[in-house]
């Protein structure tokens, strides 16, 4: 079975500048900043990269700070103020700045954080506040031996807006997987860091409205570091198999909320599942057809969900074997790995009102004596004949059967698809955006909302 990497230790907390703490009582203090809002003139002058930036104004409890320290903030931002540009480049910081305190106390250590340029007509956004929670998160592993971090930010960063995604972005930057590493090469993000505490001048709603988001967000950082874990095991420890083993501890840690179905080769027979059984045939391996469904404890259930994700552990290619880039072919499950890394945040979050199905075919698609080979004709589990021309197109094979799954037996309303299908994608796209196909208008604003709140970019073709 594949190993998990251990959630980072680091403890994250939130509190209101107004319950009088002190902000500078820890080792490392990271002081947001919000650059002025663009007026019209600002805008034409946009393209005078030369222009020469007016002094940063701080506000509130960091201007405080400053002039406690004698302007030494001001300074940081003047010696910086290309890079910085007065923190417009939302996740950028300045280099640290050490002061020493009197009576020999330890060195505190400063740095100012970008969060963007104002807008008074618009929240924060979510992109933002993952820079943000990035770049806090990589600051804390950069200065070494730092045990305490605070960071003060302004009153535009508004807790019931931000304490979740910047819970995410800090706790997924911590992610390092080190399961296969040695020696040296081991590496611990932050490891020094024992807590951060938020100073949020725009205040918070509540004790337990704070932890519960920070709560959630640290959930969904669960969530992705499984996708990580997953994507990034090779196959002699990850196979068909052992996916299904994962799915089935996902089920295990959920408290209940989270069955988990496990279909076999003569299940899928049953079924009528050719064309992804077709492209199992070639792997040493059983085909694993892994079903886990999310039901509401209080079972008020009001809509039904399917996320299916291709689950392709190696892929050679089958007979028209790959000619390049095969070492990566790990990946091809990079599908099945967002959905049950999904179905682990969705575990611990337990939304409610909704049923969720997470659907993978897992298999290999490799050669042996009964691999399939081109100008096989498969019929998939809904009667469709299917004539193999390219036996390296097997993840819309396995994906046929899986969709019908998810539509005919688990009566799912929508469907979500995840799938590394083609590289294609990637040449009209690039890397960090995702192709979205649908004919659903509605279905496709929403992917484009969820799309914009996550700061996980998709265009829809």
């Amino acid at each position: 079975s594949m190993d998990w990497t251990p959630a980072p230790e680091a403890s994250l907390t939130a509190v209101s500048t107004a319950d009088g703490e002190a902000v500078d009582d820890a080792d490392l203090v990271i002081v947001g900043v919000v650059a002025p809002a663009k007026d019209d003139t600002d805008e034409e002058e946009d393209g005078d990269e030369e222009k020469e930036l007016d002094p940063i104004v701080l506000t509130g409890k960091a201007k405080e700070l400053d002039e406690a320290l004698g302007g030494a903030l001001t300074e940081l931002a003047a010696e910086n103020s290309k890079a910085f540009q007065n923190g417009g480049s939302a996740g950028s910081v300045t280099p640290a700045m050490r002061i020493v305190g009197s009576n020999n106390k330890k060195a505190k250590r400063y740095i100012l954080l970008g969060l963007g340029v104002e807008d008074k007509d618009t929240n924060v956004e979510s992109a933002t506040i993952m820079k943000a929670g990035s770049a806090v998160a990589s600051a804390c592993h950069d200065q070494k031996k730092v045990g305490s971090c605070n960071v003060l930010l302004p009153s535009q960063m508004e807790a019931d807006n931000i304490l979740k995604a910047f819970s995410t972005a800090f706790h997924s930057s911590l992610y390092a997987d080190n399961r296969y590493r040695t020696g040296k090469k081991v590496e611990l993000k932050a490891e020094d860091v024992k807590t951060i505490q938020l100073f949020l001048e725009s205040g918070v709603s509540s004790d337990e409205d704070v932890t519960s988001a920070i709560a959630t967000g640290a959930q969904l950082a669960k969530g992705v570091s499984l996708a990580k874990d997953i994507v990034n095991a090779p196959h002699n420890v990850l196979n068909s198999e052992s996916l299904a083993d994962t799915a089935k501890r996902v089920a295990a840690e959920s408290g209940g909320s989270i069955t988990c179905e496990i279909l076999g080769k003569e299940e899928c027979e049953e079924r009528g599942m050719g064309a992804y059984l077709g492209v199992a045939r070639g792997s040493e391996t059983q085909p694993q057809f892994i079903h886990l469904t999310y039901k509401p404890k209080d079972g008020d259930i009001k809509k039904k969900v399917g996320i299916v994700g291709k689950g392709l552990l190696f892929d050679t290619g089958g007979y028209n074997v790959k000619t390049s880039m095969m070492e990566l072919m790990k990946f091809d499950c990079g599908g099945a790995a967002a959905v049950l890394g999904a179905a682990r945040a969705i575990g611990d979050i337990q939304p409610p009102g909704v049923e969720a199905h997470f659907v993978v075919a897992a298999c290999e698609n490799m050669i042996n004596a009964k691999a399939m080979v081109p100008s096989d004709i498969l019929t998939a589990s809904n009667g469709k004949t299917i004539e193999v021309l390219n036996t390296d197109a097997e993840g819309r094979l396995t994906m046929a059967d899986a969709l019908v799954f998810a539509d005919k037996e688990c009566g799912c309303e929508s469907i979500i698809e995840l799938s590394t299908l083609t590289g294609a994608c990637m040449m009209a796209l690039g890397k960090k955006m995702c192709g979205v196909w649908t004919d659903d208008d509605d279905l496709a604003k929403d992917i484009e909302d969820i799309s914009k709140v996550t700061g996980d970019k998709s265009w829809r073709m």
